[in-house]
C-alpha cells in the first residue's frame, strides 16, 4: 500500500517538499528574467547569478554536514525555509532599489539557506522511513519534484509575462511558508544525537568518500556531470529568448514540457530490481543524456530542445533515485550528514563553476557555440561510471563490507553480469 495513504508524516513531508519545488521552479525562470528584463544583465551576469546560488556549497558545505550529524534536522529545515521565504519576498519589495548586486546577494543567501536545508533533508528522510520504504519514498519525492517543476516552470513563464519577473518570486516565497507549515505538523521526533563535537568530524566524511570506490566514483561523476549540466542550463533561458526568439511564457512552457522527463525518470529509477541497479545507472547517466546534443539545434526548431532536454531530465532523475536509495542503505546512519555534505561539496561545488563557464563561453563565443560545448559534456561525464567497477556488476551493493569496497571479497556479495 502506498506510503502516501499509510504514513501521515511522510505525506506531510512529501506535500511540503513538492510545494517547495514548485515555488523554486518558478524562481528558476523568474530570477534570470528579472536580471534580463529589469536590469538588462549581460549573459555573463546571468551566469554569475546562477553561480551565486550554488557557491555556498563550496563555502559552508563541509562544516554544515558535520553540524547536521550532531543536531535534530527538522528544526534546522524549519528555520531554513523561513529565511528563504523572507529573502525572496524582499526582491519585489525592493522596487527601484533593486540592482544586479542586490540580486546576487539575495541569490547567495538563499543558496546558503538551501545548503543547510538540503543537507538536513537528506539526512532526515532515512530516519522518517523504515529501510524497506526508502526506494518508494525516494521515487515519490523525485517524481513529485519533477511534476512540481513542470508546473512551476510553466507557471513561472506565465507569471513573468503577466505579473512581472520580480512579482513572480512571491510565489516561491509563499511556497517556503507552506513547506514550513507542513514540516511543523509532522509528529515524528528524532532522537537527540549523542555524537560529540570534535575537530576531525569533517575529515571522517572526506575519508569515507575518498577510500570507498563506490562513493568515490559517484562523487566524481556527479561533479563532472553537474559542471556540464549547469554550463548549458545557466544560459539556455537566454538562448531561447535571444536566439530562438521565444516569449517568456513560451520559454516557461517549453522548459516545463522538457522537465516532464523527470516524472518518467522517477518511475524508471524505482523499478530497476529486475534490470539491475548498476545497469540502470549506466542507462540513465550514460545512454539517455546523449540526447543533450539536440539542444543547440533549438534555435532552428523548439522541438530539438524539447526532445534533448526531456532525455536529459529522464536520465538525471532516474539516476538520482537509484543513487539516493543506494546511499541510504550503504552509508552508516551516524555518518550520513557528513557523507551528504562531502559529496555535495564536490558535486554542487562544480555547479557555480559550470554556470560561470556557460556564461563566459556565451559572452565570448556566442550562445549557440557555448551550448554545443557544454551539452557535449553531459554524455561524456558518464564515461566516469563506465571506467569504474560499476560496469562489471548487475547491482550496486546494499551495505558496506568489512574490507575495501570493490575488492574481490566485497564483489562476491554482488550479483555480477
Amino acid at each position: 500500500m502506498s506510503l502516501l495513504r499509510t504514513h501521515r508524516d511522510f505525506r506531510l513531508f512529501w506535500a511540503g517538499e513538492t510545494i517547495n519545488r514548485f515555488g523554486s521552479a518558478t524562481s528558476s525562470v523568474a530570477l534570470p528574467l528579472v536580471a534580463i528584463s529589469r536590469l538588462d544583465a549581460t549573459t555573463f551576469e546571468v551566469g554569475l547569478l546562477t553561480a551565486a546560488s550554488w557557491a555556498p556549497w563550496l563555502l559552508i558545505g563541509l562544516p554544515t554536514g558535520a553540524w547536521i550529524d550532531r543536531v535534530r534536522r527538522r528544526p534546522v529545515m524549519l528555520a531554513s525555509s523561513a529565511v528563504s521565504g523572507l529573502l525572496l519576498a524582499a526582491v519585489p519589495l525592493a522596487g527601484g532599489l533593486l540592482t544586479i548586486q542586490l540580486l546576487l546577494i539575495v541569490a547567495g543567501l538563499v543558496g546558503a539557506a538551501g545548503v543547510v536545508f538540503q543537507t538536513a533533508y537528506t539526512a532526515y528522510l532515512p530516519t522518517l522511513l523504515d529501510p524497506p520504504d526508502h526506494a518508494e519514498g525516494n521515487a515519490k519525492l523525485h517524481g513529485s519534484a519533477s511534476a512540481a517543476q513542470i508546473a512551476g516552470l510553466g507557471c513561472g513563464g506565465l507569471l513573468v509575462q503577466f505579473a512581472g519577473a520580480a512579482n513572480a518570486l512571491l510565489v516561491d516565497a509563499a511556497s517556503f511558508l507552506v513547506a514550513l507549515g507542513c514540516l511543523a505538523a509532522i509528529r515524528f521526533r528524532e532522537r537527540q544525537t549523542d555524537i560529540p563535537r570534535r575537530a576531525g568530524a569533517i575529515r571522517e566524511g572526506i575519508r569515507l568518500v575518498a577510500r570507498d570506490v563506490w562513493l568515490r566514483t559517484l562523487t566524481i561523476f556527479g561533479a563532472v556531470s553537474n559542471l556540464a549540466l549547469m554550463g548549458y542550463q545557466a544560459i539556455v533561458v537566454v538562448f531561447l529568448v535571444r536566439e530562438a526568439g521565444l516569449t517568456a511564457a513560451t520559454v516557461g512552457t517549453l522548459v516545463a514540457a522538457a522537465s516532464s522527463g523527470g516524472v518518467a525518470g522517477a518511475f524508471v529509477g524505482r523499478h530497476t530490481l529486475r534490470f539491475g541497479t548498476a545497469r540502470a545507472l549506466l542507462l540513465c547517466e550514460l545512454g539517455l543524456p546523449t540526447l543533450a546534443l539536440l539542444i543547440p539545434w533549438g534555435a532552428r526548431s523548439p522541438w530539438f530542445y524539447l526532445v534533448g532536454a526531456f532525455g536529459v531530465s529522464l536520465g538525471v532523475v532516474g539516476g538520482n533515485v537509484v543513487k539516493a536509495t543506494f546511499l541510504q542503505s550503504y552509508c552508516p546512519p551516524d555518518l550520513f550528514g557528513r557523507l551528504t555534505a562531502t559529496t555535495a561539496f564536490v558535486n554542487y561545488g562544480t555547479i557555480p563553476l559550470g554556470a560561470l563557464l556557460g556564461g563566459t563561453l556565451g559572452q565570448y563565443f556566442g550562445l549557440t557555440t557555448a551550448l554545443w560545448i557544454t551539452t557535449a559534456g553531459v554524455p561524456l561525464a558518464g564515461l566516469v561510471l563506465l571506467a569504474s567497477p560499476i560496469r562489471r556488476h548487475r547491482d550496486l551493493p546494499t551495505h558496506q563490507g568489512t574490507g575495501v569496497p570493490g575488492t574481490t571479497a566485497d564483489a562476491n556479495r554482488i550479483r555480477t553480469a
